[in-house]
């Protein structure tokens, strides 16, 4: 019995930040390679800090969905998942026991070599006939100064490509490095030029700044002169008409479903017969179940259950506890966990929900789930909530002050480290005011959870990232002012 893990980076303001994970996770999830396949994030829920909590089984592969190795893959997620690890990560991944699991960490998936393939069935999706002495091929990489892994696989591809003589040109060009994206012209000569974005997911860099810091008008554009281009002097004289045919970034391709697999099958210490059910998941889950066959609420949902004791085993509905009464005509239907996540990532203003106890949940649906769909629907909807609220139940729960929690920031969220006691309380009074959960990590007392019929009674172990973001802010003076806010 296996987990995989896929963790991504998720974003607390873009809810399309973490769609390619969810996607992945669902394709996996359908060939059935896996008994079950979960995400995790750094800045949405579950958190790196929570998703093993979630897992069933004993036998775990933590696959980062990242496009190449760097701070997070070496630093944050090793850091944050408690893997005793960091720095560069082996090729054969590593391997620990952590809480009674086998825990595997690989690479991320864009520095396997069939990555290669992605970036040309990409360049192939934009423009059929790619390659010959007319074409040329850009792979942009984001690029930072942080971490010098960063950039390696986007040059060692474009180097592999290069050696196939597939394209008369082949360029690694990046957006916040040299050699950079915007001086493209002065590099290439070829007639036609295929650009692929090295990224993991559609979003701000793909959809927007490439394209406005390029000039590009969509799919193909067009350029006739260097002052079309916006290139500086000195550029190539008879540089004429070129045009650029801009494709989809790679980690959003079907096959990058295939290379997860790969990985997880090639991580160090493999198991071919897998793990048992974890105890302490085992213990939450069957609690929670029998609550739930007798009708509970729990946060701001019901869940009511209906024929039970018949031969099928019964249904349940899940919907808001405030719409508690209304006719079922009048709300929308959803029948899959996944139909759940996806309605409810919204607040009903379209604002994203990276945290989800806050009280900002939908009205309006039900979802009808069998008992197999039950427990992965309510994991959508809080993840992470049933493992930790049995665990405070049953004084097992361990909790992390707020000074042990900041002690562990790295990077920009370092500075949290000076932020005063009264600081963190004035900002977790206004963001962790609007959330369901009691701070047991700043010392509120919960004697009781929904366990024990108090359906609001959920405890917070640890400060969220999303507090940690509003924390460091405050620390900076950044808090109020527009655009203040880079998390």
């Amino acid at each position: 019995m296996r987990s995989l893990v896929l963790v991504g980076h998720g974003s607390h303001l873009n809810s399309e930040s973490a769609a390619a994970v969810y996607r992945y996770a669902e394709l996996i999830r359908s060939r059935g390679l896996f008994d079950e396949v979960v995400e995790g994030y750094w800045k949405e829920e579950p958190s790196l800090r929570q998703v093993l909590k979630t897992c069933t089984y004993t036998d775990v592969t933590i696959i980062p969905m990242f496009i190449s190795e760097g701070y997070f893959t070496e630093t944050v997620i090793p850091r944050e998942m408690g893997l005793g690890h960091q720095g560069v990560v082996p090729r054969e991944g590593v391997a620990r026991s952590l809480g009674g699991r086998t825990v595997r960490y690989t690479l991320p998936y864009g520095v396997h070599p069939a990555m290669t393939e992605v970036i040309l069935e990409r360049a192939r999706e934009v423009l059929p006939d790619a390659g010959g002495d007319d074409t040329a091929l850009i792979i942009i990489g984001h690029g930072t100064t942080r971490n010098e892994n960063s950039n390696k696989v986007v040059h060692q591809n474009a180097e592999l490509l290069r050696q196939r003589g597939i394209f008369s040109e082949v360029h690694a060009l990046f957006l916040d490095e040299e050699p950079k994206v915007t001086g493209w012209r002065e590099k290439v000569h070829a007639r036609r030029v295929v650009m692929v974005p090295f990224f993991a997911s559609e979003g701000w860099h793909t959809l927007e700044t490439i394209p406005e810091d390029l000039n590009l008008e969509g799919t193909v554009t067009v350029f006739s002169s260097q002052i079309e281009a916006g290139q500086a002097e000195g550029a190539p004289e008879g540089a004429g008409e070129q045009t650029v045919y801009y494709g989809k970034p790679v980690g959003t391709h079907p096959a990058v479903a295939d290379v997860i697999v790969q990985l997880a099958e090639e991580a160090r210490g493999a198991s071919v017969t897998g793990g048992d059910r974890a105890q302490d998941h085992r213990a939450a889950w069957d609690a929670f179940m029998a609550l739930a066959r007798g009708g509970m609420r729990m946060g701001e949902i019901l869940v009511t259950p209906h024929g039970m004791g018949t031969p099928s085993g019964g249904l349940f509905e899940v919907r808001h506890a405030l719409d508690e009464g209304r006719s079922s005509e009048t709300l929308t239907t959803l029948v899959t966990p996944d139909g759940l996540r996806d309605h409810t990532r919204l607040t009903e203003g379209g604002e994203h929900r990276p945290v989800h106890t806050l009280r900002n949940l939908r009205r309006g649906w039900r979802a009808v789930l069998n008992e197999e769909d039950l427990p992965r629907a309510i994991h959508t909807l809080y993840p992470a909530v049933v493992e930790e609220g049995y665990a405070c139940q049953t004084h097992a729960l361990r909790s992390t002050p707020w000074p042990t929690t900041a002690r562990r920031q790295t990077g920009i969220y370092g500075k949290v480290q000076q932020a005063t006691p009264a600081q963190v309380e004035h900002v977790a009074e206004e963001i962790c005011g609007g959330c369901l959960k009691t701070r047991v990590w700043a010392g509120q007392r919960l004697n009781q959870t929904f366990f024990g019929g108090v359906p609001g009674a959920i405890p917070c172990a640890e400060a969220c990232t999303f507090l940690v973001a509003e924390i460091r802010e405050e620390v900076a003076g950044k808090r109020g002012q527009a655009g203040g806010h880079s998390h």
